[in-house]
């Protein structure tokens, strides 16, 4: 006799990251196909908004409702500081109830966007050293990451992997990063990113107007290790932006602006107000189906979020990548884009306006190369699935079944 695998769902989901959920989205999409069995909740940033898109029950990450807000009371620090302890406990009791709990995708053992190893790094070591104790398995699936500068980030994401009973990256720069940082990574794989997963767009070229060229917008001030200069590098990246944009629509050139985390919205406002053009739109996109619905509209996507790369690609829309870190350039040539990166910490128009030409000159091979490579990775994340189920749903092999199944 067996019983239903408890799941459990882990990370900063249904906080507005669209790329976060979407990774969400992927693997629920391969547990309700492959494991309809299975009793899925999650312990996330934002339960409420993944219970009521997702279906699932959801309990908030951390106990102190201000984690991510700077603290500068007294009453805020100590609020934080008590909510380290309590989480120990809340973090263990949860994963305690159930037999698996998979953490799926996002960059979580990276630092390329500003990060403080008591916040999120701090709750994933929490998660992989309770199921180390409690003997609950945690995988860590199609994740990123990146080499750490941060002694205390560092050890707290290279000791959350270890403890990890199952690991797999989305690029092999991942995986480098954490032999790096002194992980045995020899029976470790890599995939595409889970979002690839997700169904392709019904729309297709030519559904938006003549000339469309999606431009997706970051908050973009820099990585973890930049907190000096984070307002210079913002500063440059949003005055190169709207001087491209501003080129495009001088040219005649429709563009649209997209998002992929609500923070970005005041990117989008200031370009806007700088260009004030009846051309330049903005996308609502709320998930990364309508991201990869918007990408598909158009002639040429330049694109600085991850996930925004993603869904282009995926849609088989020429892209530009505005790159901010190795994930991006390692991404665009997996699909065959290599040429066509840009750092965003450095936009110069007048560059980026001749690298969006040469890729427009180059948009009909460029379909067909992404046509090619998207048939790859459908088959490469099909093996990793199989592999998933392999590795966590073996039959008969969920201790709280074999518990139940013990007792007289």
């Amino acid at each position: 006799m067996t019983t239903s695998p408890r799941v459990g769902l882990f990370g900063l989901l249904g906080s507005g990251n669209l790329g976060n959920d979407g990774s969400l989205e992927a693997v629920l999409a391969y547990l309700r196909a492959e494991h309809p069995e299975a009793v899925v909740d999650a312990l996330c940033g934002g339960p409420e908004t993944v219970a009521a898109r997702y279906g699932i029950p959801a309990t908030r990450l951390h106990w102190y409702r201000g984690e991510y807000r700077t603290a500068s009371r007294a009453r805020s620090i100590a609020g934080k500081g008590l909510g380290k302890l309590v989480d120990v406990v809340r973090t263990a009791a949860w994963v305690r109830r159930h037999d698996v709990v998979i953490v799926p995708g996002m960059g979580v053992l990276e630092a390329t966007l500003p990060l403080r190893p008591w916040g999120f790094p701090y709750a994933l070591f929490l998660l992989c050293a309770s199921g180390r104790l409690c003997g609950t398995k945690v995988a860590l699936v199609g994740v990123g990451a990146a080499a750490i500068g941060d002694r205390v980030t560092r050890a707290l994401v290279s000791w959350s992997a270890r403890l990890a009973a199952h690991r797999s990256y989305r690029d092999e720069l991942s995986r480098d990063a954490m032999r790096e940082m002194g992980v045995d990574t020899t029976r470790d794989e890599v995939h595409p990113d889970l979002a690839f997963a997700l169904p392709a767009p019904a729309a297709g070229r030519g559904s938006g107007p003549p000339g469309l060229v999606c431009v997706g917008v970051m908050d973009f001030h820099g990585g973890n290790d930049d907190r000096a200069r984070a307002e210079e590098i913002h500063r440059r990246y949003l005055d190169g932006t709207t001087r491209f944009v501003r080129a495009l629509v001088e040219e005649g050139r429709p563009v649209r602006l997209l998002t992929g985390d609500e923070c970005d919205a005041r990117v989008v406002d200031a370009i806007r107000e700088a260009v004030d053009s009846p051309l330049v739109g903005a996308a609502e996109a709320t998930s990364l189906a309508d991201l990869m619905a918007e990408a598909a509209a158009a002639d040429i996507v330049v694109a600085t979020r991850y996930h925004n790369l993603v869904c282009a690609l995926k849609a088989g829309t020429p892209t530009l990548a505005l790159s901010y870190a190795a994930k991006s350039d390692a991404l665009m040539a997996r699909m065959g884009l290599g040429a066509y990166c840009h750092p965003a910490r450095e936009v110069d128009a007048d560059r980026l306006l001749e690298q969006f030409r040469a890729l427009e000159r180059r948009s009909v091979g460029l379909r067909r190369t992404l046509a090619e490579r998207n048939r790859l990775t459908a088959r490469q994340l099909r093996d990793q699935f199989e592999a998933l189920t392999a590795a966590l749903f073996p039959a008969n092999d969920h201790p709280h079944a074999r518990t139940r199944q013990e007792t007289p």
